[in-house]
């Protein structure tokens, strides 16, 4: 099959290689599915050119979303799985070594659920971490109806998908942006109001949306970037979610503790079973319904694998990467 890989952490030019390597087969309770979109998300650019976690196998075919048919299924998977279009996630991850940035992956099928025929693949490639990352940030301290909830970032593609399901639950939505065209696109995406976080008076701005009240909850998508603010319009005793972070906060105990905050820290691939369970059955639904809005950025063909990669680290996106092995 072909496939792009790296040996060597660094930039994208300098270590992501296209080549032949051998076509999987399906082990027992894997599936084989032949991808045709692989979906890249910030962390799988972190994990190639800074090494959030090292280089953690002597070969790693990137990115961890993607979508494709189920060509292959191994000893123990349901018959009915054979031939059927899916969505993955968690394709290279800790543990896993070869991601979606391929013609072919196995993996646990577990990990892959069906594509509804009015998506297209590369829509069904936006999924996997972001929404997935998003339900578990909206909904993992119980239900929002009627909550105010912050969804710092509203215009990225976890935030999007965080508006979606916050909107979606009951709540009062309010996002952070940089600006009206992600002020748009996060409104579309069914945000009540949007702030620019570049605005020095975000805080109050915050504030005067919600009355004086504060925000219930928070959906952080940079913790020691967004907390002198987050503190400013978080209610007594509220909650925020966190799922990324550029560097640690100073004093963060001292900080939470003033206000009894919860702080919830998350990544999905050590998310227990049962709430990634009860995600993909929320997103199942909610796909069934028509309503959700999937953002592709842009499409790239397999060989400028490199050119994607730089694309997401440029800042200059709005949805989700995609990669399409067979083109």
């Amino acid at each position: 099959m072909k496939a792009v890989w790296y040996e060597e952490l660094g930039p994208a030019d300098d270590v992501l290689v296209e080549g032949e390597m051998d076509t999987p087969e399906a082990g027992p309770g894997e599936v084989r599915v032949q991808l045709c979109a692989s979906g890249i998300n910030p962390a799988d650019v972190k994990r190639r050119g800074l090494g959030t976690y090292g280089l953690e196998h002597p070969r790693i075919i990137p990115n961890s979303d993607g979508a494709g048919i189920v060509d292959q299924i191994g000893d123990g998977v349901e018959s009915s799985l054979l031939g059927q279009r899916v969505w993955l996630f968690n394709g290279q991850r800790s543990g896993r070594a070869f991601g979606t940035a391929a013609e072919y992956i196995t993996l646990d099928s577990w990990l892959v659920a069906p594509l509804p025929d009015d998506l297209s693949f590369a829509e069904g490639a936006c999924l996997g971490i972001p929404c997935m990352t998003a339900h578990r940030n909206v909904f993992a301290d119980g239900p929002v109806t009627g909550k105010t909830v912050l969804i710092t970032g509203g215009a990225g593609a976890v935030g999007h998908y965080a508006v979606q399901w916050a909107r979606r639950g009951g709540a009062t939505v309010i996002a952070t942006v940089s600006g009206p065209e992600k002020a748009a696109h996060a409104i579309a995406g069914g945000a009540h109001h949007t702030v620019n976080y570049r605005d020095a008076d975000a805080a109050e701005q915050i504030m005067d949306l919600t009355g004086g009240a504060g925000v219930d909850r928070i959906v952080e998508v940079d913790l020691a970037g967004n907390l002198a603010m987050s503190l400013k319009v978080l209610k007594n005793t509220g909650m925020i979610s966190v799922y990324a972070s550029n560097g640690d906060p100073e004093n963060l105990f001292m900080r939470m503790a003033l206000k009894n905050v919860v702080v919830r820290f998350m990544v999905l691939h050590s998310v227990p079973r049962d709430a990634i369970d009860h995600a993909r059955a929320d997103i199942a639904d909610w796909l069934a319904e028509g309503t959700a809005m999937h953002t592709v950025a842009a499409t790239f063909p397999l060989a400028a694998c490199a050119e994607a990669h730089k694309f997401v680290e440029s800042g200059h996106k709005l949805g989700t990467v995609v990669v399409e092995p067979n083109q």
